[in-house]
């Protein structure tokens, strides 16, 4: 058995706290919102975020940051990726030298470029971190319906830990040493699932949503490439996984708020309507901004841009991504 703490009061955070005391951990789940910490004290249910997910009676609740990660096997964080670093930074006073956590969050971080990991290792260098993600809705994962995840770091043995504690008979995990890799498709798939949303808000139907998801993955792939991360991992569970689920979901916020704007509100409107964090509109632009910095063609990402900061109709975007220049499909396959 491991002493866990849950860094976030979340969904996400949440039902992985479910997950991983049926597992025979102990767990501790911390939040800085002390209505949210009595809310779950009081109830044992996130009533706001997991309606229906009953956490069980011997989870601890804390607002106090210190007493949440001294002496613990493990930390899990599970803040909203916007509030990643400010947490790390909180953090950081407590963390031992060597002690693990597991980023779950998905985000690049607008002003640095920086993936989730690489923020808190710059906050919290004495830590190890590993990353968790893949094809999940904390919905499904809270009602322990089977989902599929990977663990990454890059030791072996530090994936391995990760996907032993987490995995059970309703959640499999892999391993993988593509930290980068998972990072970037975890971020930019809630980039393409606002564009899927967009193209569903417009009454668009199943054959503008395959263009959307297959030319996404072709774009967050290329730009994995340029930054050096490997193309099989975008293939996988945390690329192309991860983007079917987000692009076709009910419980996906990302094409929520993009369904919202296709049908006319305004990007804050959406967010607002979401009530929770649309992780996808913090990542478009640092999306935007890495494409330029690589130099790699991401079409998709720019339109959602410009419907996202620019105020242009969504169905002007569906427009101009249909009346691009001509191309072929796959630039590397040669004629006979």
């Amino acid at each position: 058995m491991s002493d866990i703490s849950i860094i976030g009061a979340g969904s996400w955070g949440t039902a992985l706290s479910v997950v991983l005391h049926k597992n025979g951990h102990k767990i501790t789940i911390w939040s800085a919102l002390a209505p949210e910490i009595e809310m779950l004290k009081e109830k044992h249910e996130q009533a706001e975020k997991l309606p229906g997910v009953i956490l069980p009676d011997d989870i601890m609740f804390t607002t106090d940051l210190k007493e949440a990660i001294g002496g613990k096997d493990m930390l899990v964080l599970a803040v909203p990726s916007p509030f990643t670093r400010s947490t790390a930074k909180a953090m950081s006073p407590f963390v031992a030298e060597g002690q693990l956590i597991v980023s779950v969050a998905k985000g690049i971080e607008e002003n640095t470029l920086m993936t989730l990991s690489e923020i808190i290792m710059e906050e919290i260098p004495q830590c190890e971190v590993a990353v968790l993600c893949g094809p999940s809705h904390a919905e499904e994962v809270g009602k322990e319906i089977p989902t599929s995840l990977v663990a990454g770091a890059k030791k072996r043995a530090t994936a391995e830990l990760v996907q032993n504690t987490f995995m059970s008979e309703v959640l499999r995990v892999y391993t993988s040493p593509d930290v980068l890799g998972m990072e970037i498709g975890a971020s930019l798939k809630n980039v393409i699932a606002l564009a899927a949303g967009m193209a569903d808000g417009l009454g668009y139907g199943d054959n503008t949503k395959a263009a959307l998801i297959t030319r996404g993955i072709s774009e967050m792939g290329r730009l994995a490439l340029a930054m050096g991360a490997k193309y099989e991992t975008l293939s996988g569970l945390t690329g192309m996984g991860d983007l079917i689920v987000t692009c076709a979901s009910k419980h996906s916020r990302n094409r929520r708020a993009g369904y919202l704007m296709g049908q006319g509100y305004t990007m804050q409107q959406a967010m607002d309507e979401v009530k929770m964090v649309v992780e996808g509109v913090y990542s478009a632009k640092a999306a935007i901004a890495l494409a330029k910095k690589y130099h790699v063609d991401m079409p998709i990402i720019e339109q959602v841009n410009e419907v996202l900061f620019e105020d242009k109709p969504a169905k002007d975007a569906v427009k101009e991504l249909m009346l691009r220049d001509k191309k072929v499909e796959h630039d590397d396959l040669e004629w006979q």
